[in-house]
C-alpha cells in the first residue's frame, strides 16, 4: 500500500509562509515555545517554536540522541523542562500531569511497549477508556451506577481490536503477544480515550515486515478518522509513504521543516544524519539497523546488517 501524492494534506493548508524552522501553521494543534531540558550539562532539548498542524500525520525525526523521545516526554507531561510552554488546542498544558494530558486529549505511546502483561489484551484495553465510574471507590460498591458504561467500553474495545485484528486475542495474556502485536495493542489502546492528537514514539521499531504494512495502514486511517497524528520514526522510506509534514530534530533543537520530499534533500538533514556520506540514500541506512536488532529472525537480521555494511564500504571506496 503506498500514499500517494493525493492522500496527502496539500502544504498550502498546512503553512502560508516558507517552510524554515518554527513555521507558523495555517491550524495549529500544538505549539510549543522556548522548551528546554537540561541533563546536568547536557543539553537534550532546545526548541525555540513548533507548531504541529491539525489534522495532518507530521514525523519527527533525527538521529539517535537528537532529543526526539525527550521532547515527548515533556509534552505529554512524563517529563518536566527547565524552561518553555506549550499549548494544546489553544490550553496551556505546561506543567499539566500526564493523565490530565490524555484526558485533554493527546495520549502518547512509548519506544517500548507498556502492555501490562499480566491482563489479558481485553482488561490493556479497558484501562485507556475515560469516564469510568467505577474507578471511584463509593461509585464501584454500587454496579447498576457504572454497568451501561462499562458494558458501553467493552463493546468498543472489541471494535478496535477487531479492527487491528486482535480480537481473536482478546482473552490471551498481553505477555503472549509478539513485539509487533504489542505495538498495535498499544496503538488501540490509545484510541479508547478517543484522542485528537495521537504521539507514536517510534512505532516501526521491532516490528517484523509482515507487520510493517498494517501498522502503516492504521497510522493512515488515524487520520481518515479525523485525528491529528505526530510520530517518531528512523526509517525515511516509511516516513515518505505517509507523512504529510517533517520536522527535523539534532542536538535537541528543530533544524528544518517541510514536506517529506524537499526535507530528505536538504543538507542540513543529509549532514544530520550521515556526516561525510552525502551520497548515499537516506532511507537505506535510516531504520534498518536498528529494527534489525530486535528483529526475532537471525538471518533477516544479519542479512540486513550485511546490506548496510557493504553499502558504508561502497561509499567508503568512492572517496
Amino acid at each position: 500500500m503506498r500514499n500517494s501524492v493525493s492522500n496527502r494534506t496539500p502544504i498550502s493548508e498546512l503553512v502560508a509562509d516558507p517552510a524554515v524552522p518554527g513555521v507558523a501553521k495555517i491550524d495549529p494543534i500544538l505549539v510549543a515555545d522556548k522548551v528546554s531540558r537540561h541533563f546536568g550539562g547536557l543539553l537534550a532539548v532546545d526548541v525555540d517554536h513548533l507548531e504541529i498542524p491539525r489534522g495532518a500525520i507530521t514525523a519527527l525525526i533525527g538521529p539517535n540522541g537528537a532529543g526526539k523521545t525527550t521532547f515527548f516526554n515533556l509534552l505529554t507531561g512524563f517529563d518536566k523542562p527547565n524552561t518553555g510552554t506549550w499549548n494544546f488546542g489553544g490550553k496551556n498544558i505546561a506543567g499539566v500531569p500526564a493523565f490530565r494530558v490524555a484526558r485533554l486529549g493527546m495520549v502518547r505511546t512509548f519506544q517500548l511497549t507498556k502492555a501490562l502483561g499480566r491482563l489479558t489484551v481485553l482488561e490493556n484495553m479497558l484501562l485507556g477508556a475515560k469516564e469510568q465510574g467505577g474507578e471511584n471507590l463509593f461509585v464501584a460498591l454500587l454496579r447498576p451506577l457504572w454497568s451501561k458504561r462499562e458494558d458501553s467500553i467493552t463493546a468498543r474495545a472489541m471494535a478496535l481490536l477487531e479492527k487491528f485484528k486482535l480480537d481473536t486475542k482478546a482473552e490471551d495474556y498481553a505477555a503472549s503477544l509478539s513485539g509487533g502485536q504489542r505495538k498495535l495493542l498499544e496503538m488501540a489502546r490509545a484510541l479508547m480515550s478517543e484522542p485528537e492528537l495521537v504521539m507514536l514514539d517510534e512505532p516501526m521499531a521491532g516490528v517484523n515486515p509482515a507487520l510493517t504494512q498494517s501498522l502503516l495502514h492504521h497510522i493512515q486511517e488515524l487520520k481518515s478518522d479525523g485525528m491529528t497524528v505526530l510520530f517518531v520514526e528512523h526509517d525515511m522510506h516509511m516516513v515518505n509513504e505517509i507523512a504529510d509534514w517533517v520536522v527535523v530534530m539534532a542536538e535537541g533543537r528543530i533544524v528544518a521543516e517541510g514536506p517529506p520530499g524537499v526535507v530528505m534533500n536538504d543538507p542540513a538533514v543529509i549532514d544530520a544524519y550521515l556526516g561525510a556520506h552525502h551520497d548515499t540514500d537516506l532511507g537505506t541506512l535510516t531504520g534498518q539497523r536498528e529494527i534489525a536488532a530486535e528483529m526475532d529472525s537471525e538471518l533477516i537480521r544479519e542479512e540486513i546488517e550485511s546490506d548496510s555494511a557493504e553499502i558504508i564500504e561502497k561509499e567508503a571506496g568512492t572517496k
